[in-house]
């Protein structure tokens, strides 16, 4: 029902308002501000390198060459109208759906969900092997927004976003992996490091509920459609397609030209009906037979797209990049230790650069003859990272490599391959 929510909206008579807009750090004021506090978080966040990255980091297909393949920055996009319809119908706060979403996945690794598993399998030991994941990019956007994106204010001094309580928990809550009807939102605040999976705890105001529905709305039909650019799908996965399509909703689509479903109209209608279904009782959900669609679907996307032989075998290849930059760059901590680490990596200038920089912003890095770099740089960051301390390390350059696109892991891993 339109509307139904407009009680339960994240604004000034909500119990739960202060904690929501609370900051760790003030923004500061240029004293002619017209924008809400999640509007303000909204525009820090597009303005993020780690945002201007995602359009050259996977969404499913690696690296892709065709302008037209959806990229992640193209899903955060999708994630942040769906949401917005959904929320304005709703009477929910569209401002603060628009700012989770825009920001949920500035922590992804290159090359997607792979280089995540590459990422978390790097940071792993033999006897850790049924430990939580220690790398799972829901938590990373919540920490490079804590920690890692900076923006210039006034005086041109990098600072931390520090966005509000209501944004970051939307980041860390927001994995739509886990098939679940009746979402609702938590009661209580809580530290949001203590939250050790993703998916199991659930955001904290309906907004964020929203985005985490989203997200599963956004991803399903697109990654359809180009896997049918990519000629991935054969004529017996539209067949297949064509009997999920009838045996959950009820009717037979019409297949031209191997066109089995059309994206813009299954995300309207997976929207309509959520929209329909839920309520403040219910919770966010869908009706059964769109439920049951949806997991068929997810099942069939794993079976026949994630899963393609094409896909796996560039997975090998993932892994021979991310790894090799690993494992040269975890040889550099005695001369990371000692301020020289242009000198261990003169012969990969892109790594050299960059990665050196990244030391002097979030560690206690200091380059010989040179101390104060990162006051000349104006860099007003925490220490992240101990250089002296080998887990510490290892974690600086786990994070390193997961805010790398796909392009520049595989240009520096060309770099330091190439004789």
């Amino acid at each position: 029902m339109e509307q139904a929510f407009s009680s339960e909206a994240m604004n000034e008579k909500n119990p739960k308002w202060e904690q929501c807009i609370k900051r760790e750090n003030s923004l500061y004021s240029r004293n002619n501000g017209i924008r809400s506090e999640f509007e303000r978080d909204y525009t820090r966040l597009l303005h993020s390198q780690a945002f201007s990255r995602l359009k050259h980091k996977t969404q499913v297909f690696f690296a892709p060459h065709n302008d037209h393949t959806c990229t992640r920055m193209e899903h955060v996009l999708h994630v942040a109208s769906v949401s917005e319809t959904i929320a304005k119908y709703m009477g929910l706060n569209a401002e603060l759906t628009k700012a989770i979403a825009i920001g949920h996945d500035i922590g992804h690794a290159p090359f997607g969900h792979t280089g995540e598993d590459i990422l978390n399998s790097l940071l792993e030991n033999d006897d850790a092997k049924n430990a939580p994941k220690k790398f799972w990019h829901e938590r990373n956007s919540l920490f490079f927004a804590d920690y890692i994106e900076t923006l210039s204010d006034p005086n041109e001094v990098q600072k931390n976003l520090d966005l509000t309580y209501a944004v970051r928990d939307g980041l860390i809550c927001h994995c739509g992996e886990i098939d679940k009807q009746g979402i609702r939102p938590r009661d209580e605040a809580m530290d949001l490091y203590d939250i050790k999976k993703p998916g199991f705890v659930e955001p904290y105001t309906w907004e964020g509920c929203v985005v985490k529905i989203s997200d599963k709305i956004a991803f399903i039909g697109r990654d359809i459609e180009d896997a049918r650019a990519y000629h991935i799908l054969d004529m017996g996965s539209y067949r297949e397609l064509r009997q999920i399509v009838a045996g959950t909703l009820g009717f037979k689509p019409k297949i031209r030209s191997g066109r089995a479903i059309n994206t813009t109209v299954l995300m309207n209608d997976m929207i309509v009906d959520l929209c329909e279904q839920s309520s403040p009782e219910k919770g966010l959900c869908f009706s059964d037979s769109y439920f049951t669609f949806i997991k068929e679907l997810k099942k069939f996307c794993f079976s026949n797209i994630y899963n393609h032989w094409r896909l796996v075998e560039f997975q090998k290849y993932a892994e021979t990049v991310l790894g090799c930059i690993y494992r040269t760059l975890i040889k550099t901590q005695p001369y990371a230790q000692s301020g020289r680490i242009a000198t261990a990596l003169r012969y990969y200038p892109k790594l050299k650069s960059t990665f050196e920089d990244w030391l002097v912003k979030f560690t206690n890095y200091a380059p010989r003859n040179e101390s104060d770099r990162k006051k000349t740089l104006r860099y007003e960051t925490k220490e992240v990272f101990n250089v002296d301390e080998w887990e510490s390390f290892q974690k600086c350059i786990i994070e390193y490599i997961s805010g790398m696109t796909d392009s520049f892991a595989i240009s520096v891993f060309e770099e330091i391959i190439a004789f």
